[in-house]
């Protein structure tokens, strides 16, 4: 019998307070990061490198949306952070790490590519992965279930540029705000929960892939695209979105013994370094 969905809360259990610099990578059985967005302004390449050196894991899902090809084909943003993060995942597939690509909507460019081993990392639409207590989970980007991108691109396009904008002004912010001794405070996340309509999309969007899920037996879906960080059972399905590393700065961590929980990396660590300015 697969156990029940543990109640957790987001935020690396143990580790209340900042990491330890000097302590060993926590080790994780598989870790799944997506909605990096590298390519843009607002991506926080710096705090997932720095996530990084503080985790490990046997294997890791990047769940869509790691590069933004549609910022790519205009004015982009590209500092050595940028680069750092490539690398330290190179690395990272060198040493043995397993790492599976699920491209999104943003890096969909590299749907061409599926079945393809590139530099250590596999391509592939989607996966299904089973938990070290027994759980088979559909992993996918998600956004194949977004109506929006389904049938208007050019609205889904307008939406990006506006996160992006609302991102830039949350980092600055926020910087302002640590100033005083203020802890992260997240607009996109707000605007989220208090726009009536953003509400009702999230929600749609949850049991579209909740479905999609139960339609293949599984037990589950793990996914990004919506950059809302969630960990839940609903109606007897396990629903888990990874987050972003543009906003909110989080990953999904399964423990050896199939925990899953969300860790938020701005609220353990912090800012490691200002968003540097475009290379």
């Amino acid at each position: 019998m697969v156990p029940p969905v543990a109640d957790l809360t987001p935020g690396l259990r143990g580790a209340p307070g900042p990491p330890d610099e000097g302590a060993e990578p926590h080790t994780h059985r598989a870790l799944f990061i997506s909605d990096v967005h590298l390519g843009t302004r607002g991506c926080r390449a710096d705090l997932l490198v720095d996530f990084l050196r503080h985790h490990s894991a046997d294997t890791i899902f990047l769940v869509g949306d790691i590069v933004d090809g549609w910022k790519l084909r205009r004015a982009w943003s590209w500092p050595q952070s940028h680069n750092d993060l490539v690398q330290k995942l190179l690395r990272l597939a060198r040493k043995g790490c397993r790492i599976v690509y699920i491209p999104g909507n943003h890096d969909e460019l590299f749907r061409d590519y599926l079945g393809l081993v590139l530099g250590g990392i596999t391509l592939q639409d989607r996966a299904v992965h089973t938990t070290a207590a027994g759980r088979r989970l559909l992993v996918l980007h998600g956004d194949q279930f977004d109506a929006v991108i389904l049938t208007s691109k050019w609205l889904a396009r307008l939406g990006a540029w506006a996160y992006e904008v609302m991102s830039v002004l949350n980092n600055g912010f926020n910087r302002l705000r640590r100033t005083f001794g203020f802890p992260y405070w997240s607009l996109a996340g707000f605007v989220k929960h208090k726009v009536k309509n953003a509400v009702s999309f999230i929600d749609k969007y949850e049991r579209a892939l909740l479905g999609e899920a139960r339609r293949l037996g599984l037990d589950g879906v793990i996914c990004g695209h919506i950059h809302q960080a969630e960990l839940r059972s609903v109606d007897g399905l396990l629903y888990c979105n990874t987050g972003d590393w543009v906003d909110s700065c989080t990953a999904l961590a399964e423990a050896a013994d199939g925990t899953l929980e969300i860790i938020s990396w701005t609220e353990l660590r912090g800012p490691v370094a200002k968003p540097e300015a475009a290379a």
